[in-house]
C-alpha cells in the first residue's frame, strides 16, 4: 500500500476517508440498532484530530438545520492515532503531516494550519478523544460544543488539544464543569466510555473517518463514508424516509450564529445557499467594519460575534 493508503492521518482528498489500516469495511448488520427518539438515529464515528471531520461541518451543520427533527445525533470517538510508535505508512515524525493538512485545507475550502505539526505536534489523538467521552457525561450538547472549541484550537489556533490547558479553555467555552472534567478524565471514566466506543467500531468495521450510520426504527441502514458532498448524507435519509421533509430555516447571519457562534466562509457558504466568494467578501465587510471578529490563519478564516 501507500503511505497514503495506509497511514491514518494521510487523509485522501478524493474521498475525505481518513482511513484506518486492517479494518473491514463498515456494516451494521453485525450489531443490532434501531431508532431512538426520532425516527432516524445517527451514528458518527469521529476524532477530534481528523482532518476530513473538520471539512464536513458545513454539511452536518447545515443537515441539523433542515433534517435536525428527525435525527438524533450520536458522536462516538474512534481512536485514529494511539501514538507516534503506531507507523503505519513508514511515516515516522509529526512534521511529515504538515504539508498534506495544509493540502487537505485547499481541497476542503477549510481552513486548517498544518504547521502545528511542526511548532507543538500532538502525540496521540487518545486524550482529547477521552476528554470528548468526559464531557459528555455531563452534557451531550454541551460536549459538542467543546469538541467544536478542541477543533478550532488545533485546525485555526494550532494548539496542542493534547495539553490539559487547552483542554480547560475549551472546557469553559463550552460551559462545563472543569473539576468534573477533570475526575471523569482521570478516574478512567471517560476512557472507558472511549474504549466502548472503539470496540463497537470495530464491530461496525469502522474503518475510517469520518463515518455515518443512518439507521431508520426498523434497524435499515444507510452508510456515508468519508467526507462528502451535502446532497449525499440528504440521499441517505430520503433512502429510509421516503416521506421526510426539510425544515426550512432563516438564512440571515444573524439567525445562523444564533446556532453556531463561529462560522468558517465555507461553513457561511453552505448555510446561506451562496458561493464561497460571496461569502467571502460579506463575512470580510463585516468584519472590516468591527461587526465580526476573526481568527486568522494562512488558510482561512474564522468569524464570530
Amino acid at each position: 500500500m501507500s503511505e497514503k493508503e495506509q497511514n491514518p492521518l494521510l487523509c485522501n482528498p478524493e474521498t475525505g476517508v481518513c482511513e484506518i489500516p486492517n479494518q473491514q469495511s463498515s456494516s451494521s448488520q453485525n450489531v443490532q440498532f434501531t431508532a431512538d427518539g426520532k425516527p432516524i438515529r445517527v451514528i458518527y464515528y469521529t476524532d477530534p484530530i481528523c482532518s476530513s471531520c473538520w471539512g464536513i461541518e458545513p454539511q452536518l451543520r447545515k443537515l441539523k438545520l433542515e433534517y435536525g427533527h428527525l435525527l438524533n445525533f450520536e458522536y462516538k470517538m474512534g481512536g485514529l492515532l494511539p501514538d507516534w510508535r503506531y507507523n503505519s505508512g513508514g511515516l515516522s515524525k509529526p512534521e511529515d503531516i504538515a504539508k498534506h493538512w495544509d493540502d487537505v485545507s485547499s481541497y476542503l475550502l477549510m481552513p486548517i494550519d498544518g504547521d502545528v505539526w511542526l511548532e507543538d505536534p500532538l502525540y496521540s489523538s487518545y486524550p482529547p478523544s477521552i476528554a470528548v467521552k468526559a464531557a459528555q457525561i455531563q452534557d451531550d450538547q454541551k460536549a459538542l460544543v467543546f469538541l467544536r472549541r478542541l477543533r478550532e484550537l488545533l485546525f485555526l489556533e494550532k494548539k496542542n488539544i493534547t495539553k490539559w490547558e487547552h483542554v480547560v479553555q475549551a472546557a469553559l467555552y463550552s460551559k462545563l464543569d472543569v473539576n468534573q472534567l477533570k475526575e471523569d478524565y482521570l478516574n478512567g471514566s471517560g476512557e472507558k466510555h472511549f474504549l466502548e466506543d472503539m470496540e463497537l467500531g470495530r464491530q461496525l468495521g469502522i474503518r475510517g473517518f469520518p463515518t455515518i450510520i443512518f439507521i431508520d426504527e426498523k434497524g435499515n441502514d444507510q452508510i456515508v463514508y468519508g467526507a462528502r458532498l451535502y446532497a449525499d448524507y440528504e440521499k441517505a435519509i430520503k433512502k429510509l424516509l421516503p416521506i421526510s421533509k426539510k425544515k426550512y430555516y432563516d438564512n440571515s447571519l444573524n439567525n445562523l450564529m444564533s446556532h453556531y457562534p463561529s462560522l468558517t466562509v465555507k461553513e457561511y457558504a453552505e448555510l446561506s445557499n451562496i458561493n464561497i466568494l460571496l461569502a467571502k467578501q460579506s463575512l470580510e465587510s463585516l468584519s472590516s467594519s468591527n461587526r465580526l471578529k476573526k481568527t486568522v490563519t494562512k488558510n482561512g478564516n474564522l468569524y464570530y460575534n
